[in-house]
C-alpha cells in the first residue's frame, strides 16, 4: 500500500538529521536508516522488520541535500516490492550506484558554487553597513537547498528509478559551473568596489586600480590552462614580498 503523507513527512523531517550519527564505519548509514524507519515500520510486518532494518543500516554516504531524492526513490522501490512488483535493480545496489555521483554533483553545486555566491551577495550588503547581511546570507543560501530537499524527496518517491533522469535532464553539473563563474564575477566586482572605497580616502587616482586588470586576466588564463591555483597564489605573494623588500608599500595604493 502507498505510504501516507504523514509518514512521508516524518521521513522527510528526519532527513535533516542525516549526519547526526555520522561515523567513520558507515558514514551517513545510521542517519539514513533512522530517517527511513517510520516508513519501514509501515511497509514491513514485525517478522520482516528486523531484516529490512539490517539491509538499510549499512554503509551510505552522499550529499545531504540530494539524499532526500535517494530516500524517496528507495521508499518507492520498497513500496513496489511490497505490492508484488519486482524492482529492476536491488535497493542496496541502487543506493550504492547513486551515492557517489550525487555527492560529487552536490559538492560542486552547493558548496563549491552556491555558498561562495551567497557569501558574495551578502557581503555587498555588509560593506554598505546593513546589519541584516548575515540573515541575507542564510536566506539566499538555504533557499535552493530547501527546494532540493523538498521537491527532490517528492520527485524521488513518485519516479523511483526514473528520478535518475532528473540530474541529466536539468544539467546540474553545467549549472554548478555557471554558478561558480557567477560567484567569481561577483566576488571580483566586490573586490574592485572595496578598492574604489579605499582609494576615495587616499591620495591615489581612482583609476589606478585598473592597472591590476592585466594581472588578473593573466592569472585567470594561467588557471584555465591548468596552472595550479596554489602556485599562482604563491607567486603573487612572492611578488608582493619582493616589492616590499625594494621599498614599495602596496598598502599605500589601496
Amino acid at each position: 500500500m502507498p505510504l501516507s503523507r504523514f509518514v512521508l513527512f516524518r521521513v522527510w523531517l528526519r532527513l535533516f538529521l542525516l549526519q547526526g550519527s555520522w561515523n567513520f564505519e558507515r558514514l551517513q548509514g545510521l542517519g539514513f536508516f533512522f530517517a527511513l524507519f517510520p516508513a519501514l515500520q509501515k511497509l514491513h510486518g514485525e517478522d520482516r522488520l528486523v531484516t529490512a532494518c539490517q539491509q538499510h543500516a549499512g554503509y551510505f554516504n552522499t550529499h545531504p541535500y540530494l539524499a532526500p531524492m535517494v530516500a524517496g526513490a528507495v521508499l518507492k522501490l520498497e513500496t513496489d516490492r511490497q505490492q508484488g512488483l519486482d524492482p529492476a535493480v536491488d535497493i542496496q545496489d541502487f543506493k550504492d550506484m547513486v551515492a557517489a555521483p550525487y555527492a560529487a554533483i552536490g559538492d560542486a553545486l552547493f558548496w563549491g558554487g552556491l555558498r561562495p555566491l551567497a557569501a558574495g551577495f551578502a557581503l555587498l550588503f555588509a560593506v554598505k553597513g546593513i546589519v541584516l547581511a548575515p540573515l541575507i546570507f542564510l536566506v539566499s543560501y538555504n533557499f535552493l537547498p530547501l527546494c532540493f530537499r523538498t521537491l527532490g524527496f517528492i520527485h524521488g518517491y513518485r519516479a523511483g528509478l526514473q528520478s535518475l533522469e532528473f540530474l541529466q535532464r536539468h544539467h546540474l553539473p553545467d549549472w554548478a559551473i555557471r554558478i561558480k563563474e557567477a560567484a567569481v564575477v561577483l566576488l571580483g566586482g566586490l573586490s574592485a568596489f572595496l578598492v574604489y572605497l579605499q582609494c576615495q580616502g587616499q591620495a591615489v587616482p581612482k583609476g589606478f586600480g585598473f592597472l591590476a586588470i592585466p594581472v588578473v586576466i593573466l592569472l585567470g588564463l594561467c588557471a584555465r590552462r591548468g596552472t595550479s591555483t596554489l602556485l599562482l597564489v604563491l607567486l603573487t605573494a612572492a611578488a608582493v614580498v619582493c616589492a616590499c623588500l625594494f621599498g614599495v608599500d602596496p598598502t599605500g595604493w589601496m
